[in-house]
């Protein structure tokens, strides 16, 4: 039994949980809790910079104190790591919330707000409902500046953060899954509609769907070469 749980937790890949180790993943939180703020959220991004699909945010409520091994930056993880991690998240945290925002509001109101706009939503969802936010990168006007705190390289430095970054990220790519059945030309089940050369390669010759964003150049560029006799 105990060596099914190791091999279970080498495969999560988790760093060995040190008193050094969690007081640094749990400073922010614990800045809150010891001041009797336990509703602190961790929130995090994922899909800024691809062709297509939505950006999704997730809002991660942990309990006070509770580290889940092996959860780092989702960039640092397989997508086997994500997804056993995805599962022990929604199992151990308070709450945890989606929220998103599609291609055609992104191209309406630009990335960034989008971006905003998701963090809103999944943070609109959570119950209870959060005291406080610990948001990745720059601060965000759309979670309302008195009750957050940003911070840089988050996902890397902030336990709930990387635990909203996993969340966000597992629930993204299983979304371009699904739509990759519907537009199986474009490869969004590997590419999950980052300018990969395949992706690049489709919309010139299959032109952009309704889920590219036509705000970002090289869709609107690619589109234009497909319109040029």
């Amino acid at each position: 039994m105990a060596r099914a749980r190791k091999r279970a937790t080498a495969k999560r890949g988790g760093r060995r949980i040190t008193k050094r180790l969690r007081d640094r993943l749990l400073y922010y939180e614990r800045g809150h809790w010891s001041r009797g703020v336990e509703a602190v959220a961790g929130v995090d991004e994922v899909g800024r910079g691809p062709l297509a699909g939505p950006v999704v945010a997730a809002a991660v409520i942990l309990p006070p104190e509770c580290m889940i091994r092996g959860a780092d930056d989702s960039k640092k993880l397989t997508a086997i790591q994500r997804e056993e991690l995805a599962e022990v998240i929604a199992q151990q945290a308070l709450c945890v919330r989606i929220g998103a925002a599609s291609a055609i509001e992104i191209d309406r109101i630009n990335i960034l707000r989008a971006t905003g706009l998701a963090m809103q939503r999944a943070v609109a969802k959570l119950h209870p409902a959060a005291q406080h936010i610990l948001v990745d990168g720059l601060p965000m006007v759309e979670l309302g500046l008195e009750r957050q705190t940003a911070i840089v390289d988050g996902d890397e430095n902030v336990h709930s953060i990387a635990c909203a970054s996993i969340i966000a990220k597992v629930c993204r790519d299983r979304l371009m899954c699904r739509l990759a059945v519907r537009y199986p030309e474009y490869g969004w089940e590997h590419n999950k509609g980052y300018a990969t050369a395949d992706h690049r390669e489709a919309i010139l010759r299959y032109g952009p769907t309704p889920h590219h964003r036509r705000s970002f150049q090289n869709v609107d560029q690619l589109a234009l070469e497909l319109e040029i006799p």
